[in-house]
């Protein structure tokens, strides 16, 4: 990208909207620029303004319960949307955790003499402008916001109409503290991060793939699905959570009913928790007992197969619940007979998101973590770990089930790219042609 950006697109985009989202691109190209200090300041000035304005955020977001609760919208859904006081204290920490991390921008990963003064670089420089698209979870506008500022990107955001009240009133707080920065120092531009509220806005930026480099959805399976099939710019994702614990024969059974509750009850509309639990036979009449306890009292809908009826009283799994993501207190149960049988059930009906195993015999374990194919592979831990806050990349923009890189919770690393820079006096290929060519050093510098 360079200089001011000028394209011509298809007349049947909006002219405004059009006008808008190349600001933030020009705006991008300037912060691709920027050395860390100044990224660095816009992020704390926004973590200020946020705190600030802390009691207007939760007030706004009321809004956005009250409207919810009233129309009746999923319970799974009014959880994501909910802000209270710790869950932004989360979000402020969240920008400034991402204050702490590396800047990824320039970092030379070839510097290498092709032939004496030819001197070839590869160096890490942002994507662009970035869209993502999310239902719900305002607390997403903040974590993207702040991940695009450090990696030099221009950031487009439109969140779900349920959460209008609370993304605007997020946006405007981040608007109005880089305005201000920008006012005495001209560093970043407030245009870097734009807000979207309507769906015909988030149509008519699916066609942009000449303004846009990259779409993120975030949100149900349908709605990613429905972004992958309607626009050419690549798509980062997935489309489906459907999570897997595995409790083994060695299992410590205090642990397994703790990893367990934790999985799918610390946060059931969370797109790492687990849908269904495997359990080995040999340790089915032990394990499932303590397990029905614990979970039914946290409020767990629990189905299974006819072999888990035996043992537990629950209501029966049918052949659609292997392949469901509820985002809700449901847990399907299926006894399997052996690791082979529990990773065969994962690889037909997983989501290659987050799969876990409880054992205490470390060769099985180490069978399952090769053997399963998924962006997360844990051994007697929550699923619920697989989050770019809990990994330490400050936070992310989204969960990439792809076998293609970045794969599971994408922060900074997965908002760059790397360009080839070439230098040389004069130099021609023809040189390091024919019967007298030329040899190249390739000496690494």
């Amino acid at each position: 990208m360079s200089g001011n950006v000028s394209i011509d697109l298809s007349q049947d985009l909006p002219q405004d909207l059009l006008e808008s989202i190349q600001r933030t691109r020009t705006a991008a190209i300037a912060l691709a620029k920027l050395p860390t200090t100044s990224k660095n300041a816009a992020l704390e000035a926004i973590a200020v303004a946020l705190e600030q304005q802390t009691e207007m955020i939760l007030a706004a977001n009321q809004k956005d319960i009250a409207a919810a609760s009233a129309n009746k919208l999923p319970s799974a859904l009014i959880a994501r949307l909910k802000l209270d006081a710790n869950k932004l204290k989360g979000m402020i920490a969240g920008v400034r955790d991402v204050i702490r991390l590396a800047d990824p921008i320039g970092d030379r990963q070839i510097h290498r003499e092709l032939d004496a003064g030819l001197v070839l670089e590869r160096l890490s420089c942002p994507l662009g402008v970035i869209g993502v698209i999310f239902e719900a979870r305002p607390d997403a506008v903040t974590q993207i916001a702040a991940l695009g500022i450090k990696s030099g990107n221009g950031v487009i955001l439109k969140g779900g109409s349920e959460a209008v009240h609370s993304c605007e009133a997020i946006a405007l707080v981040m608007y109005k503290a880089l305005e201000e920065l920008f006012t005495k120092q001209g560093s970043v531009s407030p245009n870097v991060v734009q807000l979207l509220t309507t769906r015909a806005e988030t149509l008519a930026i699916l066609k942009m793939d000449k303004l846009i480099d990259l779409i993120i959805p975030r949100g149900s399976n349908q709605f990613v699905r429905y972004i992958q099939d309607n626009t050419h710019i690549p798509v980062l994702g997935h489309a489906d959570g459907v999570c897997h614990l595995y409790v083994d024969e060695s299992a410590d059974l205090e642990k397994a009913v703790a990893i367990a509750v934790d999985s799918k009850t610390q946060y059931p509309a969370a797109c790492n928790a687990i849908e269904t639990m495997l359990v080995n036979r040999e340790i089915a009449s032990k394990f499932l007992p303590l397990a029905f306890t614990a979970l039914q009292e946290r409020g767990v809908e629990l189905r299974g197969c006819d072999r888990t009826l035996e043992i537990i009283a629950i209501n029966p799994a049918e052949e659609s619940d292997w392949s469901t993501e509820y985002c809700d207190l449901i847990l399907s149960i299926k006894i399997v007979d052996s690791l082979e049988e529990a990773i065969a059930h994962i690889t037909t009906y997983g989501s290659k998101h987050t799969e876990a195993i409880v054992t205490e015999n470390q060769a099985i374990a180490e069978i399952f973590m090769s053997d399963i194919d998924a962006a997360g592979v844990f051994h007697n831990c929550s699923t619920r770990f697989a989050d770019g806050f809990r990994y330490g990349f400050g936070a992310e923009v989204g969960i990439s089930t792809s076998k293609m890189p970045p794969r599971g919770p994408v922060g900074l690393e997965g908002l760059v790219t790397y360009k080839y820079r070439l230098v040389g006096d004069g130099h021609i290929v023809a040189n390091y042609t024919g019967a007298k060519a030329k040899a190249f050093t390739h000496r690494d510098l």
